[in-house]
């Protein structure tokens, strides 16, 4: 037989209880070391640390962003980390800092641009949530600021600037008229698109729109809150205030609730008010023909409002001001697309008178016959 160890004697003459505490001690024993492991994991790879402290420290603490911008970072941090998973054949949680080099980057950007059909506006807010991230860790990790130089190297892709589709005096007329203001639906899409095409608000801007923010007594206003959580006022048609205050009759809002809902008393979403204006513009089209070749949005009214606004003679800083807009460039580019304007322009300055006299070189026999002789 063998021989009892004087440890073993000791744990058999050792009560139960005592005998439990010994087998806890061991059991905590291990989740010790097990923590430990993970620490070390963890040390060893920060990027699970950094990428929780970019967000909730960086971004919400000392940035204060906006929901929006958090909830559009976390959304790209999302495809990327899967992207990378599946370039890697790893699991995301295996998914390691030295992983996302500026080659996963760029990779990335195209599978989002022509795989997911995004556009190149998409691709370069990906691409500036990304950049953020490393602009963080290059701050916290600078034994790994050679791999954040070379992905924030990565450049933006350059779009083609188009013209901004907006709708004609007659062609908001006639897609105003569609609206059946008989019914409650009605009269709320009616108020809606009218109230996006006096004040020029953002879709969100508009759904967001509480009756504590409208001045009913003369003068009208409304008080909007845009991108970047900015304040501004815009002046309101009495026609306008009249058709919310209609709205409010038939279907009464507290001070701080949203005026358009839909029938269960829920706020309106964007791609509702995108599907029921689609319907209205194709019934418009009968009349307007126009209407056929153009897509119309609800940001379409947003253009409208810009260029009647140039071409009504107002100055471009007053509708910065009325638009919300950050950079008067942004401004520029409804006057641009103004043709109405430039025609009035053309027409001031009127047709050069065509000249009889031929120009130098035609009327120099050496320099034709010189050119003859290349």
């Amino acid at each position: 037989m063998k021989k009892t160890t004087n440890y073993a004697r000791r744990r058999q003459t050792l009560p139960t209880g005592v005998q439990r505490t010994s087998a806890s001690r061991v059991q905590m024993t291990d989740v010790a070391r097990l923590r430990q492991t993970e620490a070390a994991r963890l040390r060893h790879d920060p990027f699970p640390t950094l990428l929780r402290s970019f967000f909730q420290e960086w971004l919400a603490e000392s940035r204060n962003a906006s929901v929006h911008t958090i909830r559009s970072y976390r959304d790209t941090w999302r495809l990327f980390l899967r992207f990378v998973a599946t370039r890697k054949r790893k699991e995301v949680a295996e998914i390691k800092l030295v992983d996302l080099l500026a080659s996963e980057v760029s990779a990335f950007l195209g599978h989002a641009e022509h795989d997911r059909k995004g556009t190149i506006g998409t691709r370069n807010c990906r691409l500036a949530a990304i950049r953020s991230f490393f602009h963080f860790v290059a701050g916290k990790e600078p034994t790994v600021i050679a791999q954040c130089t070379e992905v924030i190297a990565v450049p933006i892709k350059r779009a083609p600037i188009q013209a901004p589709c907006y709708l004609d005096p007659k062609e908001v007329e006639a897609i105003l008229a569609q609206p059946d203001r008989s019914t409650l639906e009605g009269l709320r899409d009616h108020a809606l698109l009218s109230f996006l095409y006096n004040s020029g608000a953002r879709i969100q801007e508009a759904l967001n729109l509480t009756p504590e923010a409208i001045r009913f007594e003369t003068p009208n206003c409304v008080r909007l809150y845009g991108k970047g959580r900015k304040e501004r006022i815009c002046p309101l048609w009495p026609e306008t205030v009249l058709l919310l205050k209609k709205l409010l009759e038939r279907q009464p809002r507290g001070p701080s609730e949203r005026i358009f809902v839909n029938r269960y008393g829920e706020p309106l979403g964007a791609s509702g008010v995108r599907f029921k204006l689609a319907a209205y513009v194709e019934a418009a089209a009968k009349t307007v023909p126009t209407l056929r070749s153009k897509t119309v949005t609800p940001h379409s009214f947003r253009h409208a409002t810009a260029v009647h606004l140039v071409s009504a003679g107002v100055d471009v800083t007053v509708i910065r001001s009325w638009l919300g807009h950050v950079s008067l460039d942004t401004t520029n580019h409804y006057a641009q697309a103004n043709l109405e304007t430039k025609r009035k322009a053309l027409e001031r300055v009127g047709a050069p008178a065509p000249s009889k006299k031929l120009p130098s070189w035609k009327r120099d026999a050496s320099v034709l016959a010189w050119l003859d002789s290349l």
